[in-house]
């Protein structure tokens, strides 16, 4: 049985990227910052069937990064795939609200607080779980970005989230490279503006249009490696 762990998984792209994995056969750790909404969000899959279970697990936190990565030892497993998919958007009132979102007038606290969640969230958890996943020589990491991330074509506007993301892709990256000597797939993924609480319901992707490249990536046959995809295909940093 294939192991999967998604981060931010009680709700938006992290609940339906658990829900489509575990209906394709994986178990899965469906990490959440607020143990109490991540059991409500557990209960709606486990009523369907599916294999999924709840871990806490803000990845601000080293000791919850550490208790998932020892209940995973603890139980003889690891991960196939880890989705860094937990973040934060702190920058006025979503993508479409540029009042206050100017680099001019956002608070350098709420750009650190950014990218602490968005970029070391992930760097944390990969430095506490892709050891393991190197010497199975097998796995796959894939880190939720966005298309406001790109430096190609980089507009203004709210600096916090773009250079959280620019920084998750620099990220992607860099580990790709570090472990290109084993069969691990490290990649980021554009989703694009998903109907969730971060992007609004003007939106105009819903969660299960959404999450289709996640699933390829963590299903399909070899995986690209180190590359930026949206629609299952390669896209500009």
């Amino acid at each position: 049985m294939k192991i999967a762990l998604v981060t931010g998984a009680n709700r938006g792209i992290g609940f339906e990227t658990s829900k489509i994995l575990a209906q394709n056969g994986f178990k899965v750790y469906m990490g959440c910052r607020d143990e109490a909404k991540g059991e409500l969000a557990v209960d709606i899959l486990l009523k369907q069937k599916l294999n999924v279970v709840v871990v806490k697990l803000d990845v601000n936190k080293t000791k919850d990064i550490r208790g998932v990565h020892n209940l995973l030892r603890d139980n003889g497993e690891i991960p196939d795939v880890v989705v860094n998919n937990a973040g934060v958007f702190l920058e006025s009132d979503g993508p479409k609200d540029k009042e206050g979102s100017s680099i001019f007038s956002v608070d350098p606290v709420i750009i650190l607080k950014t990218i602490e969640t968005n970029a070391m969230g992930p760097l944390k958890l990969a430095q506490a779980l892709v050891p393991m996943m190197m010497e199975k020589n097998e796995g796959r990491v894939i880190n939720i970005s966005s298309g406001m991330g790109q430096l190609n074509g980089m507009n203004g506007h709210w600096p916090g989230y773009r250079m959280s993301k620019t920084a998750l892709n620099a990220f992607t990256r860099i580990l790709s490279d570090e472990v290109s000597h084993t069969n691990l797939s490290i990649n980021s993924v554009c989703p694009g503006w998903v109907q969730t609480d971060m992007g609004g319901k003007d939106a105009n992707l819903t969660t299960a249009e959404a999450v289709k490249s996640i699933i390829w990536l963590a299903t399909c046959d070899n995986p690209p490696k180190g590359q930026f995809i949206r629609d299952q295909k390669q896209i500009d940093w």
